[in-house]
């Protein structure tokens, strides 16, 4: 039987690991048609497999670089992105769209979609289990969010994501004035009642017309009353009795409210 020399073998086994990871790396969609990529993507978004399509959106865009399917791809990469629970990627991928694609008609949809990836309203739809709600969590999130919103409604007051943008503003805008509320009643509960003072008052300034302003007062009146601040404590009481007459104190209120997001 001839002998074979190491360095032959050295050789042979080295091809042989390229062709194994060769065939590893095989593209399946290497003759596909930029048309069945984005059939097949769509097909996986449709079934739910957001994270099978955000890769075939991904080789889309390079197969159809500088084409309105490449645009489609990208602001549709996003979306699966977002479904995906890959956030902070479509936030990027929406950044980039809105960047290089300043004319698209697609504009308002990525705007839109840039509020919803940073808009959770997952507690507002389990709160009767958790009993809490969104203003109880990070803030950071739903004013990002109503930046978004807020500059789809501003720009394109007639786009058709615009009504559904707007009530979504209006939910966040009652969860920041809630979140304040909800630091000034933990405060108040401690007795750290001048903290509690420049929460409420905080929520009372910022959030006009809002249903955690009775809270606010309420919390507002109860500090100035145990720090002896009697003026301000009366002051704060004709704003309230102007507003909610015959209203019981929100803060005597014996256990959790129920929820004051739900409108839609």
């Amino acid at each position: 039987m001839p002998r074979i020399s190491r360095p032959v073998l050295a050789v042979v086994f080295a091809a042989g690991l390229l062709a194994g990871c060769s065939s590893t790396k095989e593209d399946p969609t290497a003759n596909w048609t930029p048309d069945r990529i984005y059939t097949e993507a769509r097909d996986e978004v449709q079934a739910g497999g957001f994270d099978k399509a955000v890769p075939l959106f991904e080789k889309l865009e390079g197969r159809a670089a500088g084409t309105p399917l490449a645009q489609q791809a990208q602001i549709e990469k996003a979306y699966a992105q977002y479904k995906a629970g890959e956030k902070e990627q479509a936030h990027a991928t929406l950044d980039r769209f809105i960047r290089l694609h300043p004319a698209s008609p697609a504009i308002d949809y990525a705007l839109y979609l840039k509020g919803l990836v940073n808009f959770n309203d997952n507690l507002g739809m389990f709160a009767w289990l958790s009993r809490q709600d969104l203003s109880e969590r990070d803030q950071k999130a739903a004013k990002d969010s109503y930046q978004s919103f807020n500059e789809l409604v501003t720009r394109f007051p007639q786009s058709r994501y615009a009504p559904d943008a707007r009530q979504r503003m209006t939910y966040i805008v009652n969860s920041l004035a809630q979140y304040e509320v909800h630091v000034a009643r933990y405060y108040y509960s401690r007795g750290a009642y001048v903290a509690a003072i420049a929460r409420a008052q905080t929520a009372l300034a910022d959030y006009q017309g809002v249903p955690a302003t009775l809270e606010a007062l309420d919390i507002l009146i109860n500090s100035y009353d145990k720090l002896g601040m009697n003026d301000l404590r009366d002051d704060a009481k004709r704003v309230r009795d102007s507003n909610y007459a015959n209203t019981p104190d929100a803060t005597q209120t014996p256990g959790k409210k129920d929820p004051w997001w739900k409108f839609w």
